[in-house]
């Protein structure tokens, strides 16, 4: 349950640091386009250290990570953009979360 805790915190703050500055780079007030970069760049940092602080081998963690990361990425892409997923996307998804939880599971 840690690990997952750990890989969950690194994909929304990756996540939702991606959603950041995609809105900054359609941002007209360059300020306004400055600090957006900002805070996901801070976001950004926060996930690449919450992901490497994980309390197990990169390797092993990797199939979690890709099948977690899909899951928060199409739940972020929903709240900032109110874009659903089409049925594709939701297909592709659960076979990337199927075989996330095969590579993290088989020993």
């Amino acid at each position: 349950m840690k690990i997952f805790l750990f890989v969950l915190a690194a994909t929304v703050l990756e996540a939702c640091g991606d959603a950041v500055v995609r809105i900054a780079l359609h941002q007209p007030s360059m300020p306004v386009r400055v600090g957006l970069f900002l805070v996901g760049a801070v976001l950004l940092t926060l996930y690449g250290t919450s992901l490497n602080l994980t309390p197990v081998e990169f390797a092993t963690v990797t199939g979690l990570y890709v099948a977690t990361l899909f899951v928060v990425f199409q739940i972020t892409n929903y709240v900032f953009f109110k874009a659903a997923p089409s049925l594709g996307v939701l297909v592709g998804g659960c076979l990337i979360v199927v075989g996330g939880l095969v590579v993290y599971v088989w020993k």
